[in-house]
């Protein structure tokens, strides 16, 4: 079903590609698809005649009329007048030097401007999201934009919705829907066919720009780019940007500077009228005077001045769309900033493996490597350093089943084998393992209850740990019957723990000496990071900033938008 872009209806049960209640064969038939998914040569047919699925792709606006909305400007207006006055009285010369004045501003602007959209096409296509499709039978990374209706695609933890789209398979799949139903709660999704419920609350219907929380899927793509909800609410919310306060004053002083002049020429006129002073010379010497009250050079040194600043930026990497943003960057006065990979390197290591005293034991780093090897869903750059630090294939060791990672339960569990030796491997927050733990293996081998005592010690390593500005994940294990082969949530209880993998991601060098110049030039930097306290502080005692004051989420929850702004 190959329809153009922006001419179907939003998703309702009245769809029939969309209808929570049509039958897979239906769907299949209706797309002209498989559970296979496209071939390459199908997918490249239908992205020619359907377009780019991107629900808010701005339509290319000609360069014509780009350069001619730069003419909307009173200051530019007055100019153009001006000249056009200078012309009409004789006075060639001075026509043709606004001219070239106001065009080679205007020109100066234009062309910036189209560099640095240039630029960002070019970043955004170095960044662009990419799916995991079927094409051909196969698995293949894609381009968002690229994917087409009939598209078989595969979600996991993490991953965005990249369109509307039937789900075929699922397992333990909860989806963040708040974009479109501003809940922030996790829905639950499964495959099947369900008349139930329709729209956004259909628990086998996946939208463009919700995300996977948990668990894994397979859904067949059904529409794409302006087609899909959140094609439509995007273009009903589509407005024109604000003025920014620089374009705000020029034209306002564009503004005044018409009212001066309009009033100095009846002012003039009438004087001149009333001394019984010819009229047209009378009309021709108040022209003439609204073309000395003109401030000529007025656009061309604006541009002129951000246009090098704009060229001073971008010797530093910094891409400039418009030139009025340099003036409201330099009219900042707070920045909000991530922690990671703008303060520090973003580059995690492995640093130790602990148990819950704080002893060095390679037991818990084999448990936690077993456990990230085996991982099918999103790795993060934390699993990236245990497998750096622990090379190859875990010994005598193969995998059975899995709980996939989710931002809820914030672990991941793998249930592995090895001999008669059935482990599910527990790795995540630290806090969520020990309330889980009964029990802990001492440095010895032997296991023993976790009472109280032991929770606060093993408490007090981790708080030492932040305290360091490092970062720790806890692991644990428990022993599962050897005919379990499925792994499930309720699993993740009654867990011995055995302790942490700690990680660094140093700071940046520079990051102290920028947050100090900014300071001393009057802006005020908010740091806002997903790490906890201890870390965030030792991160800036490191980089050698005072911290004034904290808010944590927990904090920030009980607060109000008024107490927010204080």
């Amino acid at each position: 079903m190959d329809t153009p872009a922006g001419h179907q209806p939003p998703a309702t049960a009245s769809d029939p590609v969309m209808n929570p209640a049509t039958t897979l064969d239906a769907l299949f038939a209706t797309l002209k698809a498989t559970d296979r998914g496209l071939t390459a040569a199908e997918a490249t047919g239908r992205l020619a005649r359907i377009g780019p699925n991107d629900a808010a792709a701005d339509r290319p606006v000609p360069r014509w009329r780009r350069l001619l909305a730069r003419l909307n400007n009173p200051l530019v207006l007055i100019l153009l007048f001006a000249s056009a006055i200078s012309a009409a009285t004789g006075d060639v010369t001075s026509f043709i030097i606004v001219i070239l004045i106001v065009g080679i501003s205007l020109v100066l602007d234009f062309v910036q401007e189209s560099r640095a959209l240039d630029a960002v096409a070019a970043l955004r296509g170095s960044v662009a999201i990419r799916a995991t499709a079927l094409r051909d039978g196969k698995e293949a990374s894609i381009l968002v934009e690229a994917i087409v209706p009939g598209d078989v695609v595969k979600l996991i933890a993490g991953d965005l919705v990249p369109a509307d789209a039937r789900l075929l398979e699922s397992r333990d799949l909860f989806v963040n829907q708040a974009l479109l139903t501003g809940e922030s709660y996790p829905a639950e999704k499964h495959a099947g066919t369900e008349a139930t419920d329709t729209g956004n609350s259909a628990p086998n219907l996946l939208f463009a720009g919700t995300s996977v929380i948990s668990g894994t899927a397979t859904a067949l793509i059904c529409r794409t780019g302006a087609q899909t909800s959140l094609g439509t609410l995007a273009a009903s919310l589509a407005e024109k940007p604000p003025a920014t306060e620089f374009e705000i004053g020029i034209r306002r002083f564009g503004m005044m500077i018409v009212k001066v002049t309009v009033l100095l020429v009846f002012f003039v006129l009438v004087v001149n009228i009333a001394f019984h002073r010819p009229m047209l010379e009378s009309l021709l010497f108040a022209l003439t005077l609204a073309v000395g009250l003109t401030p000529e050079l007025l656009p061309m040194v604006v541009t002129v001045a951000m246009a090098r600043a704009a060229i001073f930026l971008s010797r530093r990497k910094v891409i400039v769309k418009r030139l009025a943003a340099i003036h409201d960057m330099g009219a900042m006065t707070v920045l909000c900033t991530d922690k990671t990979g703008t303060l520090t390197e973003a580059r995690i290591t492995l640093l130790r493996a602990v148990d819950g005293t704080g002893a060095e034991n390679t037991g818990v780093l084999d448990a936690a490597h077993i456990n990230s090897f085996f991982e099918t869903g999103m790795k993060s750059p934390l699993d990236d350093a245990i497998l750096a630090a622990r090379t190859g294939a875990p010994e005598g060791w193969r995998k059975i089943d899995e709980v996939p990672f989710d931002f809820e339960r914030r672990r991941v569990s793998v249930l592995a084998a090895r001999a008669d030796e059935h482990l599910l491997i527990v790795k995540g927050a630290p806090e969520d393992l020990l309330a889980r733990s009964t029990h802990f293996r001492n440095a010895d081998g032997t296991e023993a209850e976790l009472d109280a005592t032991n929770r606060t010690t093993f408490t007090a390593t981790f708080a030492a740990i932040g305290a360091e500005g490092n970062r720790a994940l806890g692991v644990g294990i428990r022993r599962v019957p050897v005919g379990h082969e499925t792994a499930t949530q309720t699993d993740e209880d009654d867990l011995i723990f055995l302790g942490y993998v700690v990680f660094a991601d140093p700071p940046k060098p520079s990051a102290g000496l920028a947050i100090a110049t900014m300071a001393r030039d009057g802006v005020r930097v908010k740091v806002i990071t997903g790490d906890n306290e201890l870390v965030t502080r030792h991160v800036f005692g490191q980089i050698g900033v005072t911290v004034t004051g904290v808010l944590t989420g927990e904090e920030i929850s009980h607060l109000s938008d008024e107490a927010l702004l204080v």
